[in-house]
C-alpha cells in the first residue's frame, strides 16, 4: 500500500479478462469503504469526571472558557492553557475559531467536568497538519476542564437561599443596603469575601449584574446571584482573582435597607386606655427599650441594665429619631421605631456597637413622663356628706395609702405596718407632693394623687422608689386633729382672757400651781377657745408651757410671773399665753 493511495493493483496480474474486471471491481470497491471508513470516523469522548450538579450543559452558540491539555495518542503533548497560565475562552460552533472536532467535543459539558476528547484527522487539522507542531493525518488528544458556560442572552439569575419570616421592606433602585456576602466563579473558586458591603443600589456603584440581582430582597434573606461576564466584569477581569470572562456568583445576605428619604417607622402595638395625657416637647419621660439592627440581631437594652432610660423629649438628647419617636406617647404604650442612619449614628456608627450605616430598631415601654412645671394632680374618688372640716398645715392627720409607679408597680403601703400612717402637715414630714394631696381632705375623703418627681424623690429617687420616678397615690384620711403653728405648743383660737391671771386663778388664792394651770388649759381646750399641739403628750406640754411662765421655780405662778417683762428687755422667743 502507498500511504495515501490505493494498494498495488491485483488485477494487473490477471490474464482473463474476466478475472481483470471482477478483481478491479473489488479493489475499487476496497477503496471507497477504507476511504470513507475514514471520513465518517466521529470524535471520541470520555467524560472520566462528572460533577455531582449539572444545571446547565454547553450548547451550540454558548461561550465556554475552559483549560486543556493537547497530546497525539502516543502521550506526546502539543499544547496546553495550563502552561499559557490563560484558559481558552470561545464560541461554540463559531467556525474557524476552533477545530471542529474540539468544538463538537465541548458540547454538552458541564461547569467541572472533565472529558477526553479523541479527535480523527479529518476533524482536525487533516492531511495538511498545523505547521511543525501537528503533523499531516494526526489523530488529537484533548483533556478538558470547563470552567465557564455563558450565552449573549442570558441574563441574571437569582435563587433564594434562606427567606425570613416576614417581609417588611424589599430592595428597590436608590435603596442604601448593607449585606453580607462571599464571591465565587462558576466553577466554585473563591474570589473575595466581605463581613459588611455598604452601597447604593442601582447608581453605578456595584456591577450591573449585582445591582439587578439586589432588587427585591428582604432584610434576613440570603440568595445566589449568578452573573454572565458582560454583566460582571467583562473581558477585563477585576485584580488577578476574577479573570476576563468570568461569570461570577455572589452568595448574598441582606443586613439593612434604607432609603435616604426615610423618617422614622412607628408601629403601635399597645395603647393602654384611657391614654389621658401624650408627651410633648419639653416632656421628662421613662423608657424601657430592647434595640436591634434590622435583621434582628441585638445590640442594647434597657432592661439588662435593670433601670429606664431617662430623657427630655424633642430636646436633642437622644438621636434624632428617637426624639421624634418619643413624642405623643401615652404611659404604658408600647412601640416598635425603625430609625434610619441619618436619623441616629449616621455613616460612622458609633463606636464597636453601632456600624456606620446601620437601621436601628427599637421595642419601647413608657414607663412614666412628666413636665418640671407639673403640678400635683389630685382626683377625688369619694367625699362623704356634711364635710365642713378639712385637713390643713399644722394638722396631724392619720391616714391609709398605697403607693405604686405610674405602671402600677407596687413600692409602698400602709399596709405594710400594723398602724395606719401618721404625719403633722405642712412641715416637711413627707415628700412635698404627698403633703400637698393630703390636704383639704375630710375624714372618709378618698382620693388618687398624682406627684411629679420634683415634688417627689426629684433625680436620685429613694429608698425602692427609682430616680425620675412619677408616684401614684391612693389616700384615705383617718382621722385629724386641728393643728397649730409650727414652734407653738398652744394657741388660742379666740381672744383669749382679759385679764388673763384672774381667770387663771380658779381659786382666787392669787397663785396658780400646776394642777391649777393643767385644770385651766383643759377647760379652754375643752370649751374650743384654745389647741393644744395635737400631736404630743397634752400633760408634756401643759408642764413646758407652766415652767416657762414660773420664771423663779418656786411651783406656783404669780400674777407679776405671767406679765411679759419688757421693761427689762426679756422677750421669750415663744410665749403661747
Amino acid at each position: 500500500r502507498s500511504r495515501y493511495g490505493p494498494p498495488i493493483r491485483p488485477y494487473e496480474s490477471c490474464k482473463n479478462p474476466i478475472c481483470r474486471s471482477v478483481t478491479f471491481f473489488v479493489y475499487c470497491l476496497d477503496w471507497v469503504l477504507r476511504l470513507a471508513s475514514r471520513i465518517l470516523q466521529d470524535v471520541s469522548v470520555d467524560r472520566y469526571s462528572l460533577p455531582t450538579f449539572c444545571p446547565r450543559e454547553v450548547e451550540i452558540g454558548d461561550y465556554v472558557r475552559y483549560h486543556y491539555t493537547g497530546t497525539f495518542t502516543d502521550g506526546r503533548k502539543f499544547d496546553s492553557t495550563y502552561d499559557k497560565g490563560v484558559p481558552f475562552v470561545g464560541q461554540v460552533g463559531f467556525e474557524g475559531k476552533v477545530i471542529p472536532g474540539l468544538d463538537k467535543g465541548v458540547q454538552g459539558m458541564c461547569v467541572n467536568e472533565r472529558r477526553k476528547i479523541t479527535i480523527p484527522p479529518h476533524l482536525a487539522y487533516g492531511v495538511t497538519g498545523a505547521g511543525t507542531v501537528i503533523p499531516p493525518d494526526s489523530t488529537l488528544v484533548f483533556d478538558i476542564l470547563l470552567l465557564d458556560v455563558w450565552n449573549k442572552d442570558d441574563e441574571v439569575e437569582t435563587r433564594m437561599l434562606e427567606r425570613p419570616r416576614m417581609c417588611r421592606r424589599a430592595v428597590q433602585a436608590s435603596d442604601f443596603v448593607r449585606y453580607h456576602y462571599n464571591g465565587s466563579l462558576l466553577n466554585g473558586t473563591h474570589f473575595h469575601s466581605r463581613s459588611t458591603y455598604d452601597t447604593y443600589v442601582g447608581q453605578g456603584d456595584l456591577i450591573r449584574g449585582l445591582d439587578q440581582g439586589l432588587l427585591g430582597m428582604c432584610i434576613g434573606e440570603k440568595r445566589s446571584i449568578t452573573i454572565p461576564p458582560f454583566l460582571a466584569y467583562g473581558d477585563k477581569g477585576h485584580g488577578s482573582k476574577v479573570p476576563a470572562f468570568a461569570t461570577v456568583v455572589y452568595e448574598v445576605l441582606m443586613v439593612d435597607v434604607f432609603n435616604v428619604k426615610d423618617d422614622i417607622k412607628v408601629e403601635v402595638q399597645e395603647i393602654p386606655q384611657p391614654c389621658k395625657r401624650k408627651t410633648q416637647v419639653g416632656d421628662y419621660v421613662r423608657y424601657h427599650y430592647n434595640a436591634t439592627f434590622q435583621d434582628g440581631t441585638h445590640f442594647d437594652s434597657s432592661y439588662q441594665r435593670n433601670g429606664t432610660y431617662n430623657t427630655y423629649v424633642g430636646m436633642g438628647y437622644v438621636i434624632t429619631g428617637m426624639d421624634k419617636a418619643l413624642q405623643g406617647v401615652c404611659v404604658g404604650e408600647r412601640r416598635r421605631v425603625t430609625v434610619p442612619p441619618h436619623m441616629a449614628y449616621g455613616e460612622n456608627g458609633t463606636g464597636d456597637l453601632i456600624p456606620g450605616s446601620a437601621v436601628l430598631v427599637f421595642d419601647l415601654l413608657i414607663i412614666d413622663f412628666h413636665n418640671p412645671k407639673d403640678l400635683v394632680d389630685i382626683k377625688v374618688t369619694h367625699k362623704p356628706l356634711g364635710c365642713s372640716v378639712t385637713s390643713a398645715a399644722n394638722d396631724l392627720i392619720l391616714y391609709h395609702y398605697n403607693c405604686s409607679l405610674l405602671d402600677g408597680t407596687r413600692l409602698y403601703s400602709s399596709d405594710d405596718s400594723t398602724q395606719p400612717s401618721q404625719t403633722t402637715l405642712g412641715q416637711g414630714k413627707v415628700i412635698t407632693g404627698l403633703d400637698k394631696g393630703l390636704q383639704g381632705m375630710c375624714v372618709g375623703e378618698r382620693r388618687e394623687v398624682i406627684v411629679p418627681p420634683h415634688l417627689g424623690h426629684g433625680e436620685s429617687g429613694g429608698s425602692g422608689v427609682p430616680g425620675s420616678a412619677v408616684l401614684r397615690f391612693e389616700l384615705e384620711l383617718l382621722d385629724l386633729h386641728k393643728g397649730i403653728p409650727e414652734g407653738y405648743l398652744f394657741v388660742w383660737l379666740e381672744d383669749s382672757p382679759q385679764p388673763l391671771f384672774p381667770a387663771m386663778d380658779l381659786n382666787h388664792d392669787q397663785e396658780v400651781p400646776l394642777q391649777e394651770f393643767i385644770a385651766f388649759i383643759k377647760l379652754q381646750v375643752a370649751e374650743g377657745k384654745g389647741r393644744l399641739h395635737p400631736g404630743m403628750d397634752s400633760n408634756i406640754i401643759i408642764r413646758d408651757m407652766f415652767a416657762k411662765q414660773d420664771h423663779n421655780a418656786d411651783g406656783r405662778i404669780t400674777a407679776d410671773e405671767l406679765k411679759l417683762q419688757t421693761d427689762e428687755g426679756e422677750v421669750p422667743a415663744r410665749d403661747e399665753l
